[in-house]
């Protein structure tokens, strides 16, 4: 059925600040995201990275734009989402806490500057092993918890059915990120004693990240029916369809205390089980409601610029998802296959939440940005990224490794040369991409509605 929803709507008073506060922090975040990745881009490119003195700080702009554009970017636009649906009046923690989240997103971005630091490129929240990296993610953690807990734990008055599963699926994603983290801090008192370096982070990091994908697939599934809804296209499901949909798509994360109990960190049975609960049902809230949508990915019902956008945005990310997917099914053995697969995943919900940025900066009492331009850099976006995602999968099929720059990655021949040249060439579209969407929202962002 088609409808229209109110849950994404004018935010006024101290939820519209909470809200503003974690835009500016996804904002900034992408920002620093956006410096480093010229650095990672340039230091992997055949040729280029022989006429540069500083690829041996490759690892270190990998680590801090990983958890620039993932950890905190991802997290912070989950702080949006749940100033929209938690109650009003329960906001003076959530602001303190964004406070503290900022600084802790400063102290990580500029940690490379504040003291050495070996970089360590384990799974899901890479490190930098010095004080301010550390200190820094540990302020972000803090300061995330009380928005994660006033979205899990007060939910806003809603009517439409839609509303009410949109914001179940808000809140279920709330609180698998606090699980996360609680998780992450079990894995730090039950770290064997014998473990040291990357493999350490590893291991710590582990189960807490499996759980954090949870996070965000519910909430690009929340974002996903939200641009259905507001490009007036049809949903296959009703809002209780929706609801069991979300619920269902949790389920899986009740196995991760028993494989947490069962199994010591180090042993491959532990890394298995979160493995396997992943594998197997992670997909499923995103996968149903793909299906959910796919009926109306081809309608244009109206003309109206805002639900443009809307449309764009959910068709252009539901591509990359699928892009993605498919690439996932040719991975064979450790190489650069591995993050053409994420990174389809990654940059689908990427671009989801720049889309849905254009559409709530009205809603929050800033400009409008314009919708022709807004189309422009979402396609722009796409495109460098397929070509990327592309050039990956092609460089996989000559097992470049991945993680390696430089002669590591032993581009010996034209054949192999050149799969990396087009990857560059794709992530130098999509970071021109990145920086029209910094512009186009940043603008409006300064812009106060009168």
């Amino acid at each position: 059925m088609r409808s229209t929803h109110t849950l994404f709507s004018t935010l006024n008073g101290p939820s519209r600040q909470i809200a503003l506060g974690w835009l500016g922090l996804a904002l900034a975040s992408m920002v620093g995201a956006g410096l480093v990745v010229i650095l990672i881009v340039l230091a992997r490119m055949p040729i280029i990275h022989d006429m540069i003195p500083w690829v041996g700080s490759f690892k270190t702009a990998l680590v801090i734009h990983v958890d620039l554009s993932v950890l905190v970017w991802f997290l912070a636009f989950a702080g949006v989402i749940a100033a929209f649906t938690m109650r009003e009046g329960v906001s003076p923690p959530a602001r303190m806490g964004i406070k503290l989240a900022w600084l802790g997103t400063v102290l990580i971005t500029f940690s490379p500057f504040l003291g050495a630091g070996t970089p360590y490129m384990n799974n899901y929240i890479p490190v930098l092993e010095n004080q301010a990296f550390f200190a820094g993610i540990i302020l972000f953690s803090i300061g995330f918890l009380p928005t994660g807990l006033l979205g899990t734990l007060s939910a806003r008055h809603a009517d439409l059915a839609y509303d009410k599963a949109l914001i179940l699926g808000s809140r279920i994603a709330q609180a698998l990120a606090l699980l996360a983290i609680l998780f992450v801090i079990w894995s730090g008192f039950t770290l064997p004693g014998d473990v040291s370096g990357e493999y350490q982070y590893e291991i710590l990091f582990w189960g807490g990240g499996h759980i954090l994908q949870f996070t965000h697939t519910h909430l690009v599934s929340v974002v996903w029916l939200s641009l259905a809804l507001f490009g007036g296209l049809r949903v296959m499901g009703s809002g209780r369809a929706i609801t069991f949909t979300f619920i269902i798509g949790a389920l899986p994360i009740l196995a991760a205390p028993v494989i947490q109990i069962l199994f010591p960190l180090d042993t491959v049975s532990y890394r298995d089980g979160f493995t396997e609960m992943m594998r197997w049902g992670n997909g499923i809230t995103p996968l149903i409601i793909g299906l959910m949508l796919l009926p109306g990915l081809l309608a244009n019902p109206t003309d109206d610029a805002q639900s443009q956008i809307a449309r764009t945005t959910l068709r252009l990310s539901l591509l990359l998802f699928l892009a993605g997917g498919v690439i996932g099914f040719m991975i064979r053995g450790i190489n650069v296959t591995i993050p053409a697969h994420y990174h389809g995943s990654i940059i689908a919900i990427t671009l989801c939440y720049m889309g849905f940025t254009y559409l709530l900066l009205p809603m929050l009492g800033r400009g409008t940005v314009s919708p022709i331009w807004a189309r422009r850099q979402l396609w722009i976006y796409v495109l460098g990224q397929l070509i990327h995602i592309f050039g990956l999968a092609w460089s996989g099929g000559h097992d470049v490794q991945r993680k390696t720059v430089g002669a590591a990655q032993e581009l010996d021949t034209l054949q192999a040369k050149l799969p990396m040249m087009v990857t560059g060439i794709g992530a130098g579209i999509a970071i021109i991409a990145g920086i029209m969407f910094l512009v186009l929202a940043i603008r409006a962002f300064r812009q106060k509605q009168t």
